[in-house]
């Protein structure tokens, strides 16, 4: 079964993002019932093999280093729950993703051109105690013939493990992707996100959510 298998920041709009500590008070979320759990994928061949020596949520800056990753910024945000509702805290996430040119923190990633310095590559954070979590990243490119997406392991304090892709809604690329349409439609609702375009004081062009189901 596939289910078997420091930086704080504030975000403008209803959450701040998870870290090692919270600032400020977390506003209480409705509790809905999600549709299903959600579909695992697979890791793909770019999982970093040298992990960065900064792996915080915030991939667009690196610590002890001055300059902002290319691409366009993206707030992703989230909640891990079970099939209920209930909300899933303290679940380790990890995110893995091309840099704005399409090149993998991964040595066998032989993509002409040089990796984007400033981009972290890889990040990691836990859900609090509502279930939610935040990155803050690059808007998904394409590379090769994949579509736009994010890599997730999400890992339960139960000893679970799913590992997925996260998609983008409108991407022309969708409709020819191997992988994504190996999906039926409603695994691929789960796993598609609608992305908002916005500004704010800190440069962020898109937000997006990425909802994270897992069973009991």
């Amino acid at each position: 079964m596939p289910y078997l298998t420091r930086r704080i920041f504030l975000l403008s709009g209803p959450l701040v993002l998870v870290g090692t500590a919270l600032g400020g008070r977390l506003p209480a979320l409705a509790r809905t019932a999600p549709e299903g759990l959600t579909p695992a994928q697979t890791e793909g061949p770019f999982y970093p093999d040298s992990l960065p020596e900064d792996r915080d949520s915030d991939l667009v800056r690196i610590a002890e280093t001055n300059g902002r990753a290319e691409g366009e910024i993206l707030d992703l945000r989230g909640r891990v729950s079970d099939p209920q509702g209930d909300p899933y805290p303290d679940c380790r996430i990890e995110i893995w993703q091309a840099d704005a040119g399409g090149r993998y923190l991964h040595s066998g990633d032989d993509r002409s051109g040089e990796r984007d310095p400033h981009f972290q590559g890889y990040g990691t954070t836990r859900s609090d105690s509502e279930g939610r979590y935040a990155f803050r990243t690059i808007r998904p490119v394409p590379y090769g013939s994949r579509t736009p997406h994010i890599h997730f392991k999400v890992h339960s304090p139960a000893g679970q493990t799913l590992t997925t892709q996260m998609y983008v809604a409108g991407e022309p690329l969708n409709e020819n992707d191997w992988l994504y349409n190996r999906l039926d439609d409603a695994e691929k609702a789960r796993l598609t996100v609608k992305l908002e375009a916005r500004e704010d004081e800190v440069g962020a062009l898109w937000e997006g959510h990425f909802s994270i189901v897992l069973p009991r």
